[in-house]
């Protein structure tokens, strides 16, 4: 989801840094609506996709469902420190470098001969 546009959307309940509307932002939901939640907040993307990237939707639902929570994680403390440095509205434009198998599906691998 990404923020509607012209509305004032104050600091990132992560890296602190201001958000600015448009493409740098995006909603969480603190609960994942798979686990049945409904409380969300705006994000900078790049947190957002820090938060996915590091946990599955059960830990994100036990015990990594708040602002707070998720910074006691030491790789998510260290790219919070990394990330502050940049401007609010940096926007990471890399792709994942190892897409994960659709499920059911399994990635090949090569044999050596």
């Amino acid at each position: 989801m990404t923020a509607p546009p012209g509305r004032a959307l104050g600091p990132c309940p992560l890296c602190g840094r201001p958000m600015v509307d448009g493409p740098s932002v995006e909603w969480h939901h603190w609960i994942p609506r798979s686990r049945g939640g409904r409380d969300s907040a705006p994000v900078h993307r790049v947190c957002h996709r820090m938060i996915h990237r590091r946990f599955d939707s059960a830990t994100l639902a036990r015990t990594m469902n708040t602002p707070d929570a998720l910074r006691t994680d030491p790789a998510m403390a260290r790219f919070l420190a990394w990330v502050r440095k940049q401007p609010p509205e940096f926007v990471a434009r890399t792709e994942d470098p190892a897409p994960r198998p659709q499920s059911g599906h399994r990635r090949r691998t090569r044999t050596r001969r």
